[in-house]
Formats: structure tokens, C-alpha cells, sequence
């Protein structure tokens, strides 16, 4: 490709509200350019490298016996009704109606649509077991989209689907994904870790993602270097400090002026934060038989932790949680900053499971200036709902081994699922086994954005100057310059004819062939970010030569004009050999 003709061009500087290096590089070296918050198009240097990232994808997945498909982007949202996520899901899902006046979704994956094929096609043991997968568009309305393609609305996905006769076939099509992922992140050139997951709105028994460790992620990750204990803080488990023994003592109001924050309290009291009960107020959106319901939730934590907001959904099996105001709170007959679920009636009250082991806490009294002593658990009030909904940090104890655990930030460019029979008993997939007897179809679900697979790869191969593609990403394999020079002529029909040479020995070539100075071609070379440069000048043609560098080094060599197609092919192969030496086998952890 001349940069002559390419569609797209380089920027001196990157948009005001690009953060990140990958956004702030992708839209100056012109892979990227925005459309709308959270929607961008791939201009051609992205969608080669996307098409190369989607390639590996597809030849791990055909490595374990997947086979390819496309599935519609547009659903009928009886399929969604079916499985009960239309009304489970907020104002992610993008909803509309046809000109029938029929209620459609725009996918945000294919769970549904997949059971729907399945439940057609899949009537006997011996149909199974059966991979499919397709990389294709998915749309969730994000109301935060950030950080370039890190967190968008609309994007593309790899997404594949298990399904099995039997639980033991799940657990190996999910350990098989769990090494191919590995594969297809170690091939792009990301190094990631793999942590237990929360599986959110997907559902099922098990969820693994794929983290990319970065200071820039948005997911906090707690792992143990002692064990390998790993897992997203969303769902986190860690070894609780229980309080000694005390007998129940006497509730007790004493007056609290002024004092409205549990640091403050434990000061004036004297006493250690985890003596303390915090309350924390929020409405619940709770699906029941298919209508939405908000619910006030009053939530107790102990004073010395913090609510883990995802615990708590899915302790209450809500759609969505929001903080409730004032208003709200006062009309529970609450007061904020002294409240505590003593004396309320007809709200939904969720303690965390350390809260019945901690006798004699200190708690709000539902009145200004003034809490309680020696609130007690079972005696003093009762909860609707007692499970574990606090959030581990950095120094708690591992819940396997007991070794203090240590916080890193990371992006999550990949998740497996466990389903189950989630999907195949809401929409009725069944199977003949042996027997004859009818049984659901065990499924599993395994998910890989593109875009951010990309983004994150430009976010770990930069520098100062531009993008660093890895050989199996880069757009082009190598970036052809010429500087005409004075003797314009023997200068172009060489970098013409060394073009045509590249070309027509395998080899993907961008050749600068624009009317710039030297320092525009060299920092736009650096910028796009392909893995080797050769530039033609009339200095190094004096030599007979031309000149070779690699974008992950300094130095520069002049190379014979006659030996740099074989030079560039050994080049290649090295740097493919670099990648190839990162693919490992990875223990499976579960």
C-alpha cells in the first residue's frame, strides 16, 4: 500500500479527551476515529491488524473443533423474554421496535440466539459434543464509554458456544478454551493473568477473565502470591477477622452531636472501627414474575469494611442498584448518618456473614446526634438476607492459605463461562440420551472483544514516539521509505523496484512514497508502529545499500541492496519466533 493513497491520516496531536496512550496514539497514527461517545470506525491500518487478530482467534478456535458461523445482530425479544434477561437487564440492552410494531434487541451477545439453534438442531447424545463460535457486532448501551476501545457501546466480539451431553464435556471444552485463550493472547503479543469472575448478568456455575495488568484497568484484581489464589474484587473471598466472644450487653442510646462518619465515631467512642455496624442505603431494581420492582435495601457492613456493590446484586438477584436519597432513606423512617435496621419495618435488610459473629456493636438509633451501644444481631433486629457482601483490599487474608494478598489494577480482554443448563431449560433444548430419556443441553460461553484485545496490545507496545506492533499484529510487516534526495530519479526507480520486489516476495509493505520531509516520513514511521523500516536515500544507495531498522531498537544497518529481501524474510521469521516462544501451556486453576 502507498501512503499515498491510503485512507487516513497521521495527527500532530491527539484529541482533548484522549487519557490513555493507546487511545491518544490509535487516532494519531489514524487507526481510529470517532463517531459517537463509545463508537468508533476502524479506519484500513486498524482493520488489517483487527483481521489479523480475528484470524488467530479463528485458527484456536479450529484448533479445538470449533466451526464458524454468523449469527443476526438484530433479535426478536421473545427469545430474551424466554430466558427472563429482558426484564433482568437495564439500560444496557438496546431495545427497539420493528415497523410491526414487534419489540426487538440489538445484541449484546448470543446465549439466546444459540439455544434457540440448538433447540432445531440438537436432538440426540450423538449430535454432541459441538463447538460453534462467530465474531460478529454487539451493541451495550455503556453509560461511561472511555479510554478509546478499551470501554465502548458498539463493538466485535469472538464469541464461542459449548455445548455438551454431560458435565465432564463441559469441564473440557472450558479448560480447552482456557488454553487457547491463553494462546491467542500470547500470540498478539498481551501478556494477561487469568482470575475468577463474577458471572454477572451471563449467569451459571463458573466464570474466568483474562486480565491484562495495567495501571490504567478499571477491574481491581486480589491475588496471593503464596498460593496463586487470584480473582476480580467484584467476587473476592478473603478470611474475615471475627471479633472475640462477648456476652450481649444492654442496648444503650448515647448522644453522638456532630458525628455522622464512621472515622468519627470510632474516635469519639474510643473504640476500633470494626466495633461499629455501617449502613449503607440503596433502591434495588428486583425483577418478580417478570414486572421490575425497586425495593429499599438497608445493607449493614462491619465499620472496619466497605460494600462490594456486586456481592450485594447478586446476593438480592437485582437488576440494578442505585444510591437512594434523602428523601428516601427519611421515608423509611431512617436518618442518615445515625441510621441502623433497629426498629424498621418494610425494608429489605442484607448484613454481611461476619455481622451475627460480632456481638455489641455500636449502630445508629434512628435520630439525630445520637447511636446505640451493643446493637446485637438476632436479638436487636433480624436480616432478609445474610451473606457475604464486603469488599477484600489490599493486606486481607487469603481465603485458601491465610497469606496476606496484595491488590494490581488490570482490563479484562477476555471471560469463559460455565452456563450449565442456564439457557437450554428456559428455552427447552433438550436431548435423547442413551436411554431415551430427555435432558437439557449443558452449555458453556466464552467471549473476546477485538477492539479491546487491540487497544490493549497498542497500550503494552508503545513508546515515546508511537505504537510497537508485535510482527503477528502490525498492520504491515514492514514500512518502505524513500528520501529522493537531490538525484530524484535513481532514487525512485530503486525504492519503486525494491517496492514490487517486497510485494512479490510474500512480504505486507507500506511505502511512503509522499512528497514529505525526512522528519515527517520517520516520525509517521514510528507513529503507525510496523515492525521493520528500510528506507532508500541517496546516501545509502552510494553504498549499494539500503538502510534497516527495527522499531523496538535503536540501531540502524546498512544493508546490501541485493540481500534485503532475504535480510527482511530472516527478520520476519525472528520476530515470529519471539511470539512463538511466549506460547505456553498454563496450568487450569479453578
Amino acid at each position: 500500500m502507498r501512503m499515498s493513497h491510503l485512507f487516513g491520516r497521521t495527527l500532530r496531536e491527539a484529541p482533548a479527551d484522549a487519557e490513555i496512550p493507546s487511545h491518544k496514539l490509535l487516532v494519531r497514527a489514524g487507526f481510529i476515529r470517532q463517531l459517537a461517545a463509545g463508537i468508533f470506525t476502524a479506519m484500513p491500518l486498524a482493520k488489517r491488524s483487527l483481521t489479523k487478530l480475528e484470524n488467530i482467534m479463528r485458527e484456536e478456535m479450529n484448533a479445538i473443533g470449533g466451526q464458524e458461523l454468523t449469527m443476526p445482530v438484530v433479535h426478536p425479544a421473545e427469545l430474551w423474554q424466554e430466558t427472563g434477561r429482558w426484564y433482568q437487564i437495564g439500560s444496557e440492552m438496546g431495545r427497539f421496535k420493528d415497523k410491526n410494531n414487534r419489540d426487538m434487541v440489538l445484541a449484546m451477545t448470543h446465549e439466546e440466539v444459540v439455544a434457540d439453534l440448538v433447540r432445531k438442531e440438537i436432538h440426540s447424545y450423538r449430535q454432541l459434543p459441538i463447538l460453534i463460535y462467530h465474531i460478529q457486532t454487539k451493541w451495550r448501551d455503556d453509560p461511561r464509554p472511555r479510554a478509546g476501545l478499551i470501554r465502548v457501546r458498539e463493538f466485535t466480539m469472538k464469541d464461542s458456544y459449548s455445548l455438551d451431553a454431560t458435565w465432564e464435556g463441559l469441564d473440557k471444552q472450558y479448560r480447552a478454551h482456557y488454553q487457547a485463550y491463553f494462546n491467542i493472547f500470547h500470540r498478539s503479543g498481551l501478556p494477561v493473568i487469568a482470575v475468577k469472575s463474577d458471572v454477572g448478568m451471563m449467569g451459571g456455575q463458573m466464570a474466568h477473565e483474562f486480565m491484562y495488568l495495567t495501571p490504567i484497568g478499571e477491574d481491581t484484581l486480589l491475588l496471593c502470591d503464596d498460593c496463586g489464589y487470584s480473582a476480580n474484587r467484584q467476587i473476592a473471598r478473603f478470611k474475615k477477622h471475627i471479633l472475640p466472644t462477648e456476652p450481649p450487653l444492654p442496648i444503650e442510646k448515647i448522644a453522638t452531636p456532630e458525628i455522622k462518619t464512621i472515622e468519627d465515631l470510632a474516635n469519639f467512642l474510643d473504640i476500633p472501627k470494626e466495633k461499629t455496624a455501617k449502613a449503607v442505603f440503596l433502591i434495588a431494581s428486583i425483577t418478580d414474575n417478570n414486572e421490575t420492582i425497586d425495593k429499599f435495601v438497608f445493607a449493614i457492613v462491619r465499620g472496619d469494611m466497605d460494600l462490594n456493590e456486586t456481592k450485594l446484586t447478586n446476593a438480592l438477584k437485582a437488576k440494578e442498584l442505585r444510591p437512594a436519597t434523602e428523601e428516601e432513606i427519611l421515608a423509611v423512617g431512617a436518618v442518615p448518618g445515625y441510621a441502623s435496621p433497629v426498629g424498621l419495618n418494610d425494608v429489605l435488610i442484607v448484613v454481611d456473614n461476619i455481622i451475627p459473629k460480632s456481638s455489641n456493636l455500636v449502630a445508629g438509633a434512628n435520630e439525630e446526634g445520637y447511636h446505640f451501644r451493643n446493637v446485637n444481631y438476632g436479638r436487636d433486629y433480624k436480616a432478609d438476607i445474610v451473606s457475604d457482601i464486603v469488599a477484600a483490599k489490599e493486606d486481607d487474608l487469603c481465603p485458601v492459605c491465610g497469606h496476606p494478598m496484595h491488590t494490581i489494577r488490570g482490563i479484562e480482554v477476555g471471560n469463559i463461562f460455565k452456563l450449565g443448563t442456564k439457557y437450554s431449560e428456559a428455552l427447552g433444548c433438550t436431548f435423547q440420551d442413551k436411554d431415551g430419556k430427555d435432558k437439557p443441553v449443558i452449555m458453556g460461553s466464552y467471549g473476546i472483544g477485538s477492539g479491546r484485545l487491540l487497544a490493549s496490545v497498542a497500550e503494552e507496545h508503545h513508546d515515546e514516539h508511537g505504537l510497537i506492533w508485535p510482527i503477528t499484529v502490525a498492520p504491515y510487516q514492514v514500512h518502505l521509505i524513500i528520501l529522493p534526495g537531490k538525484d530524484k530519479k535513481e532514487v525512485q526507480e530503486t525504492a519503486e523496484r525494491l517496492y514490487q520486489n517486497i510485494k512479490e516476495a510474500g512480504i505486507e509493505v507500506l511505502f511512503d512514497d509522499r512528497n514529505e520531509s525526512p522528519g515527517v516520513k520517520f516520525n509517521d514511521a514510528d507513529l503507525i508502529g510496523n515492525p521493520l523500516r528500510v528506507t532508500v536515500s541517496q546516501r545509502s544507495l552510494n553504498k549499494n545499500c539500503v538502510e534497516f531498522k527495527r522499531r523496538d531498537q535503536k540501531e540502524k544497518t546498512m544493508i546490501p541492496l541485493e540481500a534485503i529481501i532475504p535480510y527482511l524474510k530472516k527478520s520476519i521469521t525472528e520476530l515470529e519466533m519471539e511470539i512463538k516462544e511466549k506460547e505456553v501451556e498454563v496450568p487450569f486453576t479453578d
